[in-house]
């Protein structure tokens, strides 16, 4: 059995080769002629809403956030280094645990290119903060990066790992506009080098040739792309012999297990751990279909804790702890729930029945729609029904949250797939990323910073024409070729999209030899996809990646 990390608070979670990336270093006259002469390209903001498939937010690394000072500006574009445009360096510090870091952050844009031809591909936007005055030899590496498919890595970046992070009220709900960053005194820098990456189309990562933007999306497409980088990366800043990990969030966790075996396969680069925030593997977990079961028996769980947060529930459930509900739901769904699921219609009338009354019991919803649903209500459905007797919709990232819910035929972010756990925080992650980039890390362009957007159709290749993706086999097989590859997974309790019940089966069917199953660990959070939004949590995630992060950096042979 993987390791499983509890604490007291748990109880007793734009085309081209084009002009524009040079546009910096002219005058003004200069830049406005610039301007002129290049090709207009409108940026494709997806409405993520539309899109039920995508499992936003993934996300890598850890650090605290560092304030700048009067040394801070002494800002130097291109250093030399190949293939590297725009980088800019700033110099911070920042207090993290009670001591003050000093620190060097770059920003700029790494040209991928064409192996055999050397042709570009793109340019991939990263932000790196480094430690100043240590070894590369220990001192640790991490690539961090969000998810999607489509998304930028601001989420990780500015809500738990990086130097600074956004200012939310201590439960994780936003705060009135204007929106403010704050020094992230639970900043993982202390412990580790950070490198946030955009892969292409995201944050101000671009094709150079906007018309093939869509070979790089897909998931072997970019896993190679990020992998590429990540190779690039440590060759020319020199850290191939630092200990290194990779933090993903969401879709991010499915690029970061298939990255772990390309990286070994392809660049002969072994890791030392991999972090996966609110994670999935295996999608035939999460994707509801007529055939297949699995999404509606592990989604219960958090459904049921949700209603337990809103006190939906009978009084003689509402009572209970959250660990001890949490027991009830897991046992429900794992034994009689299933098995009516397997039995279908073969399922006698009394046991159908008291199956039915169950779920609703356990999830708030009434009987009659759980009827009516033939025992299959989705996490959809719940999403609306929970609360719709208050003209509430309660939220999808994070089941804490409850919004006024959209009327049935609004358009443009409303209707059945609004979430307003994601509407809530969305506004204030957008602007403070795009006043810190500019203001504080001094990277100036005229690109809009794609925070989320449109990727699809994405490619999941022919391994996975006629399946449901699962990369749980390649983070096997990498673990199987690095003994020492460690992994550590955070999972929220009120994550309605990749829910920890889920990830807790998919652990449990990655069929590792006993001597690799001490390799995993698990952390749960009473707090959602985003559990470091809620202060608390984000303090405890903290202590558990800074903890795993100096494990896995000093293991023995």
């Amino acid at each position: 059995m993987f390791i499983q990390v509890r604490t007291e608070s748990l109880y007793a979670c734009p085309q081209t080769g084009d002009p524009s990336r040079r546009i910096s270093g002219l005058d003004l006259k200069e830049r406005v002629a610039a301007l002129d002469s290049m090709p207009i390209k409108t940026p494709t903001f997806g409405k993520w809403a539309s899109l039920p498939t995508l499992f936003l937010l993934c996300t890598f690394t850890t650090t605290a956030f560092a304030k700048s000072d009067a040394e801070t500006n002494g800002a130097s574009p291109g250093e030399g280094l190949p293939g590297i445009r725009e980088l800019v360096t700033t110099h911070h510090r920042v207090t993290i645990g009670g001591r003050e870091i000093a620190y060097t952050a770059k920003a700029g844009l790494l040209t991928l290119k064409d192996h055999r031809e050397g042709s570009e591909r793109a340019d991939i936007f990263f932000v790196a903060y480094v430690k100043d005055g240590t070894d590369p030899e220990t001192r640790p590496l991490t690539f961090s990066f969000n998810g999607g498919p489509g998304s930028s890595s601001v989420w990780l970046h500015m809500g738990v790992l990086g130097p600074r992070r956004v200012l939310l009220d201590d439960e994780g709900f936003a705060l009135p506009p204007p929106h403010r960053l704050v020094d992230n005194e639970f900043s993982l820098l202390d412990e580790s080098d950070l490198v946030f990456i955009d892969p292409v189309s995201t944050g101000f990562s671009r094709a150079t040739d906007a018309e093939k933007e869509k070979a790089f999306h897909g998931l072997n497409e970019d896993v190679e792309a990020v992998g590429d980088f990540i190779r690039r990366y440590v060759t020319e800043f020199e850290r191939w012999s630092s200990p290194k990990f990779l933090i993903g969030e969401s879709y991010g966790t499915t690029r970061a297990a298939a990255l772990s075996l390309h990286l070994q396969q392809r660049h002969g680069m072994y890791l030392n751990g991999i972090m996966l925030v609110s994670a999935v593997l295996d999608f035939a977990t999460i994707r509801y279909s007529e055939d297949n079961d699995l999404p509606f028996v592990l989604f219960l769980p958090s459904m049921a804790a949700t209603a337990w947060f809103h006190k939906r529930l009978a009084p003689d459930l509402q009572v209970l702890t959250l660990a001890e509900l949490l027991k009830e739901a897991e046992a429900f769904a794992g034994g009689p729930y299933r098995a009516a699921l397997f039995a279908g219609d073969a399922l006698p009338e009394d046991e159908h029945a008291a199956v039915a009354a169950r779920l609703a019991a356990l999830t708030g919803l009434d009987g009659e729609t759980v009827l009516r649903h033939r025992l299959k209500p989705t996490v959809f459905h719940f999403f609306g029904a929970l609360r719709e007797d208050e003209g509430l919709r309660v939220g999808r990232f994070d089941g804490r949250y409850a919004g006024v819910a959209p009327l049935p035929f609004q358009s443009g972010g409303g209707g059945i797939h609004f979430d307003p756990s994601y509407a809530q925080i969305f506004g204030a992650y957008s602007a403070t990323l795009n006043d810190y980039i500019r203001r504080e890390l001094n990277f100036k362009t005229y690109l809009p910073y794609e925070i989320l957007t449109n990727v699809w159709p994405w490619n999941f290749g022919d391994e996975f024409s006629t399946r449901y993706v699962n990369v749980g086999p390649r983070l096997r097989d990498a673990m199987v070729m690095n003994p020492f590859l460690r992994v550590h997974v955070c999972s929220g309790y009120y994550d309605l999209a990749t829910p920890y019940w889920a990830m807790d089966y998919t652990l449990d069917r990655l069929f590792l030899h006993p001597d690799l199953r001490n390799n995993i660990e698990v952390a749960y959070y009473e707090a959602g996809h985003m559990m470091y939004t809620v202060l608390s949590e984000l303090e405890r995630q903290k202590e558990n990646l800074a903890r795993f992060v100096r494990s896995a950096s000093a293991q023995e042979p």
